[in-house]
């Protein structure tokens, strides 16, 4: 199925790394939590074995699964000792694209309490219809769950959606969910896979994305 830009009037989103700047502040937390656990961070194993999935991150650096949770805690604390920043341009690009009338959402393998959090703190709040993060959903990325659930919510059918992430498993979870891919290049180590991913459309940078798109006010 061929899906057009002009049939599309919802764009979901990843959060990290697609409209927030936090690689460096994810991977300082990894580090932290790693140090406290008494285990030497590899950080060309992380470049290799990064994924938005973090239980596939702690098993490809070899965390025993007992630490899991308390390296889950730990991550969350460290994290939170830092502030998250918007990408460049996304305050305004989310701005022009809810001008011409397009509903916005976020889909994330993220912490609820994290997620909305930023939200709030960036001034988007009444920016987004529906936001879904792990806890909502059972399957991680790249499992289509997330996008279905907030397609289900804002009531859109598949060919009314895109969905805008920075990494493959972010593709392969559009694809599975039957909508429009738009892979955005961010400061994730998976970044440069996302063109052999194949998304329906490939940009460097999330200013671009208005560009692609018409919403309902330019609809006849």
């Amino acid at each position: 199925m061929t899906i057009s830009t002009r049939t599309i009037t919802t764009l979901l989103f990843d959060w990290d790394g697609t409209v927030v700047d936090s690689a460096q502040l994810g991977l300082t937390a990894y580090e932290k939590a790693f140090a406290e656990l008494g285990i030497l961070f590899d950080h060309e194993t992380y470049r290799a074995v990064y994924s938005p999935n973090w239980l596939s991150v702690y098993e490809g650096l070899g965390l025993p699964k007992e630490q899991w949770q308390r390296a889950d805690e730990l991550w969350t604390h460290h994290y939170g000792e830092q502030s998250a920043e918007l990408i460049e341009g996304a305050g305004e690009t989310l701005g022009q694209l809810r001008q011409k009338g397009l509903r916005m959402g976020v889909v994330s393998s993220g912490n609820d309490c994290r997620v909305n959090r930023e939200i709030e703190e960036q001034g988007l709040a009444g920016v987004f219809e529906v936001v879904i993060c792990h806890e909502q959903i059972s399957h991680r990325k790249p499992h289509p769950e997330g996008l279905e659930t907030a397609m289900r919510a804002l009531g859109c059918a598949q060919m009314e959606v895109g969905y805008v992430g920075d990494t493959p498993e972010d593709i392969e979870m559009g694809k599975g969910a039957g909508v429009l891919t738009v892979g955005v290049r961010s400061a994730y180590p998976t970044s440069w896979k996302l063109e052999s991913a194949q998304p329906d459309i490939l940009i460097e940078s999330l200013t671009e994305l208005a560009d692609h798109f018409f919403g309902a006010v330019a609809r006849p």
